[in-house]
């Protein structure tokens, strides 16, 4: 009985050791990869354009979330930091329309409706990343998103081949449960990440054809 008692404490260290080390490699990988380009508004070094990722609609206006996101990005084109925002988001539905959501917001936010495109296909990080780089031209931007979700948002963009540096916004003041649950979920979503982007480097949900949008913004 003792015997089965420590194979059975041994087996189960394993497991948890295993699981560890799969948790702890693809953590160390975002980390690394991104450590060096996480910036804020007033020191990132400039690009042509801002990649804002999408964060959920409510009653068809960006989520609390996503509407920090914006307020970034905003920011950074008064600052003249950014020459063009490309909002990358879902609209898998007719009735659900992220970019055109966060389009009108940055509108109302002084943010010039012709330095605007709309990416109506970034259906996760990578999507938005790989879509950038290969519809729309991307090869150096500033990526705007929630300071837990920004080094893997770095990390995959420079993984789909766009030098990118990394502005966050501070989601505490929101909410600081949401917040605490982001930091977690992002343990666990490195794994992705780190199989999308090294390991199998997997094509969007949707591709699609070039697009001059961001070309045409910055008058190109």
């Amino acid at each position: 009985m003792r015997d089965r008692w420590r194979v059975g404490l041994l087996r189960a260290g394993v497991g948890i050791g295993v699981l560890g080390i799969l948790l702890a490699v693809p953590v160390a990988w975002v980390r690394f990869t991104a450590s060096a380009h996480l910036r804020d508004a007033a020191n990132v070094p400039d690009a042509p354009v801002a990649l804002v990722l999408g964060a959920g609609l409510f009653d068809g206006e960006p989520s609390p979330f996503l509407a920090g996101r914006l307020d970034v990005a905003a920011d950074l084109y008064a600052r003249g930091k950014v020459r063009a925002v490309l909002v990358s988001g879902d609209n898998s539905r007719t009735d659900y329309d992220e970019p055109s959501a966060m389009r009108r917001y940055l509108a109302r936010h002084g943010v010039p409706e012709r330095v605007v495109v709309a990416d109506y296909a970034g259906f996760d990080t990578w999507d938005s990343c790989v879509r950038a780089k290969k519809v729309f031209g991307v090869d150096r931007a500033i990526v705007v998103t929630q300071r837990f979700h920004l080094p893997r948002a770095v990390a995959l963009c420079r993984a789909a081949g766009v030098d990118t540096d990394g502005v966050g916004h501070d989601s505490t003041g929101i909410s600081r449960v949401t917040t605490a649950y982001g930091e977690f979920r992002e343990l666990l979503a490195s794994s992705k990440a780190l199989w999308d982007g090294l390991l199998v480097r997997r094509d969007p949900r949707f591709l699609g054809p070039r697009e001059t949008g961001v070309a045409d913004a910055l008058g190109k």
